[in-house]
């Protein structure tokens, strides 16, 4: 099996290889930076949002229970993107935003203001390893969606969330993964992941994220595996919950 992926994932790379070259020359980042913000504002809202809608309204439906002694709910999105969590937000929460990737800001101000019953704080360029700007214990709830499958260390931003958190605060999140390794989509993760990891800006399709969540030091855990109801099947196994600190 492993030698049938390291062959079809040669030929696949063989057939974009100017992708590859361009990568290294250091000319393929620049390009994806500008790219996938275009893309995420079109699969992101319009696609995922749709076919993902009543799984986010279930899991955000209780966001206010965290709020903390004044009610207003203080919320910081990791790996924001172009702001498509907004809708599901509940009214008058003060919404902190951090992305390393600044070409998504535009994209984020318009969902600002087609949101106007938040509080919208800050946009911070940040990597979610290192959230320096965000004080100890000084938020209620941190979000992050579709981020674990692209960041550098899963480890390091599960600590810097554990930081920032406020005892008792919240951690949510949904996420992409790999599939059970006897499944034919799990042999298409493998063969394409190179491929996908430069097109998608580092998303990674073979990512166990759930292990590194149920190792975080964080006192309660409610993950759920599922088949996303989306149309590539590459991305339909999900996990999603909350962790407590």
């Amino acid at each position: 099996m492993m030698l049938a992926v390291q062959v079809l994932r040669l030929v696949v790379c063989i057939l974009v290889l100017p992708m590859f070259l361009l990568n290294l020359l250091g000319m393929w980042r620049w390009i994806s930076k500008r790219f996938f913000p275009y893309f995420m504002k079109e699969f992101g809202v319009i696609l995922y949002n749709k076919q993902m809608a009543s799984l986010k309204r279930e899991l955000f439906s209780n966001l206010q229970e965290f709020a903390g002694p004044s009610g207003k709910l203080s919320l910081l999105e990791v790996g924001c993107g172009t702001g498509a969590n907004f809708k599901f937000y509940s009214p008058g929460c003060r919404v902190t935003c951090i992305d390393p990737n600044p070409n998504f800001e535009k994209y984020l101000f318009k969902s600002v203001a087609e949101n106007r019953h938040l509080q919208f704080e800050r946009f911070v360029v940040a990597a979610g390893e290192n959230m320096h700007q965000v004080a100890d214990g000084s938020v209620d709830v941190v979000v992050c969606t579709l981020v674990l499958c692209s960041v550098n260390n899963q480890e390091k931003i599960l600590h810097e969330v554990h930081r920032v958190l406020r005892p008792g605060g919240a951690y949510y999140f949904i996420d992409h993964v790999a599939d059970e390794p006897s499944t034919w989509n799990y042999f298409w993760q493998q063969v394409l992941n190179p491929v996908w990891f430069l097109v998608f800006d580092g998303c990674n399709l073979t990512r166990e994220s759930w292990k590194t969540l149920e190792q975080a030091s964080f006192s309660k855990l409610k993950l759920q595996h599922i088949q996303a109801p989306l149309s590539l099947p590459l991305v339909q196994p999900h996990i999603y919950g909350c962790a407590v600190k």
